[in-house]
């Protein structure tokens, strides 16, 4: 008979301690420690008897290899789905383990159908394992997206060794799907599916198939209230690629970024439109973004960013209204609050604009989260214009990093803000000054600015000249 023994484990970092306590030193959390059993386990797995201790048995030996050499690796099968492949780098790679996470209802499972779906119809062997929903639940999600067609093996069934004997018979599947991680169990650990021992253990045996035989694996994965991945912090490092599925409620579109990829770019995003029958791809994000923007009101710039190797074109919205409080406001959706207090700080420091008086509200339009620095000088565009009420011109780009000292400073990738602009058909970027050397495409005037004073007053400049009293200094 197995030997167990009891650990503590918290249930929020993973974290093992041998006896209970309150708090957990690791992440910090109050009564998130509890006891769990493990069977002691020898060698290659198989439970130590008779009271031998673990790790008596030899190893056995096994063949190294070199650097040189042919690469027995299958090459990339594409699922036919171009934004899902875009993230994984270009399809899935064989025996790789994919881990995407997301919000309930957010589409994750009609993503993974659909895909599933698409790969069994080029021939594929496809399982999907729910842990989660019986056949006939995933039948009716297949029958409303007319999928049913698709030669796709289903099973509902949660115990991961007996999931691994499946797998294991005919031929060698080329996708598994596990919906989702947090409900599988293994006979090896004691305690609740969903446990922290359990996600850890059930992950590791399937990612042991994944590995031996070949499969892709992709595992669902559930996300806590603050949007991480729930579970150990160990089953992302234990993965190939760890993709988040995200969304707002008010919006129609789905966006799915890579976090880590092993064999393709991180922060690569696909974006996918929410209808009727299912999520269809949006092989042209920026039109989506830009539908309906107000020409005509002040305090709206369009930003040229990137995210991962594709040009994004996105409407930045500020608002600088005088504020009654004694703090005034500052609320952002879309990007980081610290980069807003940076670049307040520099228009203030720098460029004679202040903005101690009155309440900014910053909003990324469509929904999209940014997170690179080159929105620094759309969101102080911005800001001027909406503090002086000039009206920024509708066919104008902008992009650059602005420093503390007010510089602003080049961004990588410019060439392709630039095509990306010129194709929807903007006829005027404003960008840093090294960006000049850059190819422009023909038809698009390149304004290079090396300071935020003189976009400043560039803005100022044409708000007089529309007949608009006062200047961004101005309280």
């Amino acid at each position: 008979m197995a030997r167990t023994t009891t650990t503590y484990v918290c249930q929020s970092c993973g974290a093992t301690y041998g006896r209970w306590q309150g708090k957990c030193e690791s992440c910090g959390g109050w009564n998130t420690i509890a006891e769990e059993s493990v069977a002691a386990t020898g060698v290659g797995g198989a439970p130590v008897k008779g009271g031998a201790k673990a790790g008596k048995g030899r190893g056995r030996a096994f063949a190294l290899a070199g650097l040189d050499g042919m690469n027995d690796q299958a090459p990339r099968t594409e699922t036919q789905v171009g934004e899902l492949d875009r993230v994984f780098g270009g399809g899935l790679v064989k025996g790789s383990v994919i881990l995407i996470g997301g919000d309930p209802g957010i589409g994750k499972s009609t993503l993974l159908i659909q895909a599933s779906a698409r790969l069994a119809r080029m021939g594929h062997r496809v399982v999907y394992i729910s842990g989660e929903e019986a056949v006939g639940q995933v039948r009716l999600r297949a029958e409303r997206l007319g999928l049913t067609a698709s030669p796709v093996e289903l099973a509902a069934e949660t115990n991961v060794e007996d999931i691994v004997a499946t797998l294991s018979e005919g031929p060698v599947p080329r996708l598994v799907v596990i919906d989702s991680i947090q409900t599988m169990w293994t006979d090896t650990v004691e305690s609740a599916p969903g446990t922290v021992s359990q996600v850890r253990s059930a992950a590791q045996v399937l990612i042991r198939f994944a590995k031996k035989a070949g499969s892709a694996v992709i595992l669902v994965g559930h996300v806590t209230k603050d949007g991480q991945i729930a579970g150990p912090r160990v089953v992302e490092h234990m993965v190939d690629a760890v993709m988040s599925f995200e969304g707002e409620g008010g919006h129609h579109f789905r966006i799915l970024r890579a976090v880590k990829n092993r064999f393709g770019p991180t922060d690569e995003i696909g974006v996918f439109e929410m209808t009727g029958k299912g999520l269809r791809e949006v092989p042209n994000p920026s039109e989506l973004f830009l539908a309906g923007r107000d020409l005509g009101a002040p305090g709206t710039a369009v930003f040229a960013g990137m995210e991962g190797t594709r040009p994004v074109l996105v409407e930045i919205q500020a608002l600088v209204a005088p504020s009654t409080l004694g703090t005034p406001r500052r609320a952002v959706v879309g990007w980081d609050p610290a980069r807003l207090s940076m670049v307040l700080a520099v228009l203030d420091a720098h460029c004679g604009v202040r903005l101690g008086g009155h309440d900014v509200y910053l909003n990324v339009a469509g929904g999209l989260r940014i997170a690179e620095p080159a929105a620094d000088l759309a969101v102080a565009a911005a800001l001027v214009s909406s503090l002086s009420g000039a009206v920024l011109p509708a066919d104008a780009a902008y992009f650059g990093e602005v420093s503390l000292s007010g510089a602003v400073r080049p961004v990588a990738q410019a060439a392709a803000r630039l095509k990306e602009a010129k194709k929807l058909g903007f006829t005027k970027a404003v960008v840093p000054e090294i960006a000049r050397g850059e190819t422009v495409e023909p038809g698009l005037s390149v304004q290079a600015v090396t300071n935020l004073s003189t976009l400043v007053a560039d803005i100022a400049a044409s708000g007089v000249a529309r007949g608009k009293p006062g200047s961004p200094g101005d309280d």
